[in-house]
């Protein structure tokens, strides 16, 4: 009998070692926290080579985004954000916002990782690491301003969604995008921009 030859970085006999890192990496990031996870621990967690994590997701960003089934990956997303002229930011950001939320697929996993973060305090300490981490610095130095200014544009665009798809309040929850585009994009540019 001829002894099994096993491939480096990948456990014998799995056929989805994608979907169990990423089950690996439910379980670390909720035990440790975004800022605490790692990679190679990930990877321990899920019996493979921290090299085989990368191949699958090219950062800890993208494992988080997996994990938690979120739209949009914020390397892929900053940077088509912040690109182009200062002046332009507050309509891009807001409508690629807009946008993506307007897609039911799209938005049903941050509506339900809102809701949870209402009663659940680990949730919520994940979800502020990784927002500040992976989200709001990265812009923050992308555009060179201070936190705050970041911070209160979010928020600004989180309360829109919120009352947009969770309490559904009219004439907002049906509003064309463009016309919130035009309403929201000068108080967000006033934000991000230059001064």
């Amino acid at each position: 009998m001829t002894a099994e030859r096993r491939r480096p970085g990948r456990r014998p006999g799995s056929a989805d070692t994608r979907g169990e890192i990423v089950t690996a990496a439910r379980k670390i990031f909720s035990e440790k926290g975004f800022d605490k996870a790692t990679i190679r621990g990930i990877a321990r967690e899920a019996g493979v080579d921290p090299a085989l994590v990368h191949h699958y997701f090219d950062s800890k960003e993208g494992i988080f985004v997996a994990a938690l089934e979120l739209p949009i990956n914020p390397a892929e997303m900053i940077p088509r954000i912040i690109q182009g002229p200062r002046d332009e930011i507050g309509e891009r950001l807001v409508r690629f916002l807009l946008t993506m939320t307007a897609d039911p697929q799209a938005r049903e996993p941050i509506i339900a990782l809102v809701r949870s973060a209402m009663t659940n305090e680990q949730i919520v300490a994940m979800i502020r690491e990784f927002l500040t981490m992976a989200v709001l610095n990265r812009v923050v130095e992308g555009l060179g301003i201070p936190p705050v200014r970041m911070q209160v544009a979010f928020a600004q665009m989180f309360g829109v969604v919120l009352m947009r798809y969770v309490l559904r309040l009219e004439p907002l929850a049906s509003v064309e995008i463009d016309e919130l585009v035009e309403i929201l994009a000068p108080t967000i540019q006033r934000y991000l921009g230059d001064d």
